[in-house]
């Protein structure tokens, strides 16, 4: 075995973590700022900050560009799984970096979505601008009157009418809808609710601008906004699109919806890797600082526990992570499907817990905005439910399981 990162990939993460240092941790601060004055000054704490604006071109010029899509002719910088899996973990440390680097969720996905399955006019029109940076999409999935947890409950009605479909139906939690660039969304909705259960569903591109779509709300994640990106509920009523825009025909939404989330879930394994190792390396920079009881609290043996159960657990979730990475190069996302499943349960649970101690050796400063581990505890917490809850994929792994020993 080798546990190495390829030449390329240490080159990347140096070039990284060099710009990481230079341009994104000096500006946390900023960045939230910004968009608080957007919304005192504007109204409107929606407007895409000039900070990252002003970051992309940068990134661009040093090759930190579209890392995340492997085996496309419009992307040829995109890496594989394997190697673009470090990377994304530094990107996770904060927030908002991703999107610097043209690597964040939902385009990340979606963008995969459109070039596996995408028409050449959908990736013209779409594809391409996304690649650019130019533009911002959402992918329209969950709904708040069922468990959408399993997608063969998806109520969304998508009905042929002559040249067109129309499309009726409430979204929520939708990542990006409230972004003013959000040109597209990847909607999944029924066809047929009378086919077998997984041939009911399919998926089709809806333009930002068509008439019927509204952005009713933002949903904050505990008390969270999230703006500029933000989570919204929607509200189709009679959204007409053309039938061309229906993605490999009626039918294969859920077969969609699996291709898509294998990357996006594990995508946010490696951000919350990356999590994990920034709320440690707080964690431990507090307690070398601060003396409780007549020694630093870096000698008290609690949290010498604390310090050495991180590092164990949150290596543990990358090599996982890896492994998961090489498995989906190699022998593809379905056979790889155990170890996505096993990651998407492990990686949020493990920085959810290196964060929890981090707040608690903050004291009352670690749930202040002083420092970003509230913020990043609150998005951390989500992931347990995003993109599949643990319970659903801690099902899917013991029947896998199962399986090798029924036959």
């Amino acid at each position: 075995m080798d546990f190495d990162y390829s030449p390329r990939t240490k080159e990347l993460q140096a070039r990284l973590l060099a710009f990481m240092d230079q341009h994104i941790y000096p500006n946390e601060k900023a960045f939230h700022e910004e968009v608080d004055r957007n919304g005192r000054e504007q109204g409107n704490r929606w407007i895409p900050t000039a900070l990252i604006e002003r970051l992309k071109p940068l990134a661009r010029e040093q090759g930190l560009w579209n890392l995340f899509l492997p085996r496309s002719k419009r992307a040829p910088e995109g890496l594989s799984n394997l190697d673009y899996a470090p990377l994304c973990e530094i990107m996770g440390r904060v927030p908002w970096a991703s999107e610097v680097f043209n690597c964040s969720a939902p385009d990340t996905g979606n963008m995969e979505t459109l070039e596996r399955y995408g028409s050449e006019e959908h990736k013209q029109r779409w594809l391409e601008p996304l690649l650019r940076g130019e533009i911002r999409s959402a992918f329209a999935m969950t709904e708040p009157a069922v468990a959408s947890s399993d997608a063969t409950n998806i109520e969304t009605r998508i009905e042929r009418d002559g040249d067109h479909y129309v499309i009726n139906g409430r979204k929520w939690w939708i990542s990006g809808a409230g972004d003013p660039r959000c040109q597209v969304y990847i909607t999944m909705g029924k066809t047929d609710f009378d086919a077998p259960r997984h041939v009911q569903q399919s998926m089709i591109l809806v333009p930002a601008d068509a008439p019927g779509l509204t952005v009713l709300r933002p949903l904050p994640v505990f008390g969270y906004d999230d703006a500029p990106h933000g989570h919204c509920e929607m509200l189709f009523e009679n959204v007409r699109v053309p039938a061309s825009n229906i993605l490999l025909g009626e039918g294969r939404g859920f077969e969609i919806a699996q291709g898509r989330l294998g990357p996006g879930r594990i995508h946010h394994c490696m951000r919350a890797i990356g999590v994990a190792e920034r709320a440690l390396e707080l964690m431990i920079q507090r307690l070398t600082t601060r003396v409780a009881f007549g020694k630093r609290l870096s000698d008290q043996g609690v949290w010498r526990e604390r310090i050495a159960e991180s590092r164990i657990r949150i290596d543990t979730a990358r090599l996982l992570t890896l492994k998961a990475a090489y498995m989906m190069d190699t022998v593809g996302n379905k056979v790889a499907q155990s170890e996505i499943a096993m990651i998407k349960v492990l990686a949020p649970n493990v920085a959810q817990q290196v964060l929890d101690w981090a707040i608690q050796a903050h004291g009352a400063a670690g749930v202040s905005d002083e420092f970003p581990l509230a913020y990043q505890w609150a998005g951390n917490r989500t992931l347990r439910l995003a993109d599949g809850p643990d319970e659903v994929h801690r099902n899917a792994i013991a029947k896998l399981e199962i399986a090798r020993f029924s036959s």
